[in-house]
């Protein structure tokens, strides 16, 4: 059993929580108001930007992509199947899951920002050393979240091994995803997490597709060996690379394990600094 033939992410709108965050994160707490504190992170719904987003993203995947979908995942979450339902796809089966939902950030979730830096500065301090293995105070770190992603992919493989995928979702889910289908590496975390380069965040309704097809040849692989980072909200196409590249999975002779253990080493201590 393989993967699908083409595999697409996208990760929802920007939502309540996301422009409530935003604000914060500049001084400015309006948003949280007593209704907004008391709801789940749930049920936030996307904002008259994030509905534009997923506009946008849709209309991108149907000129650019094209193909015909035989699985269509969403999380369970409000934002994200706003999303789906937004991107207009034609004749789509959304399948709602569970094991989709976003990163479970506990007692640090729905919270104005200098609250939680006040609250909760030593597990924030945990998480500036290091944020894959990080987990938040009654929260879910993100090799737990690799787990419950790994449900779909067998899923993914059993159901879809010859059709093409698509999977509505959120960040940290998206991040769990390249974790996955790249066999990255700790080290790669955390060189992503310090770096200042646009191409390495996942903004509002970027997608990642990967695929089988070589997109030079056309030759159909055994694994998703291709991938490109596409923002189609960004008129000017600097915040994604765009073009496909081709995955690498590396394997580790002894003298490779010695030097990924002292880039290791040395990243922990630069982290530190």
């Amino acid at each position: 059993m393989t993967m699908p033939i083409n595999l697409v992410f996208v990760r929802h709108g920007q939502s309540e929580g996301n422009l409530a965050n935003e604000l914060s994160r500049a001084g400015d707490n309006s948003l949280f108001t007593e209704e907004f504190l008391n709801r789940h992170s749930s049920t936030w719904d996307l904002t008259k930007k994030g509905k534009a987003q997923a506009g946008a993203a849709g209309a991108w995947i149907k000129e650019n992509i094209g193909i015909k979908f035989h699985r269509y995942y969403v999380s369970e979450y409000v934002r994200a199947m706003r999303t789906a339902e937004k991107m207009n796809l034609p004749n789509a089966e959304w399948m709602v899951s569970d094991y989709l939902r976003e990163r479970d950030m506990g007692d640090l979730d729905v919270m104005p920002d200098d609250l939680r830096r006040k609250n909760f500065a030593e597990s924030l301090r945990r998480r500036v050393i290091d944020p894959h293995y990080w987990i938040p105070d009654n929260g879910e770190s993100m090799p737990t979240l690799c787990l419950r992603l790994e449900k779909i992919f067998d899923t993914l493989h059993r159901e879809c091994s010859d059709g093409n995928a698509i999977v509505v979702v959120h960040g940290d889910v998206m991040w769990a995803a390249r974790y996955i289908l790249e066999r990255m590496r700790h080290a790669d975390i955390l060189r992503i997490e310090r770096s200042t380069d646009p191409h390495d965040k996942i903004y509002n309704c970027q997608i990642l597709h990967y695929s089988r097809i070589n997109p030079i040849t056309g030759e159909k692989a055994s694994y998703l060996n291709w991938m490109r980072s596409v923002c189609p909200t960004d008129p000017n196409f600097t915040l994604s690379s765009n073009e496909w590249r081709e995955i690498v999975r590396r394997r580790f002779s002894n003298a490779d394990l010695r030097q990924e253990i002292e880039n290791m080493q040395s990243l922990q201590t630069q982290k530190g600094n």
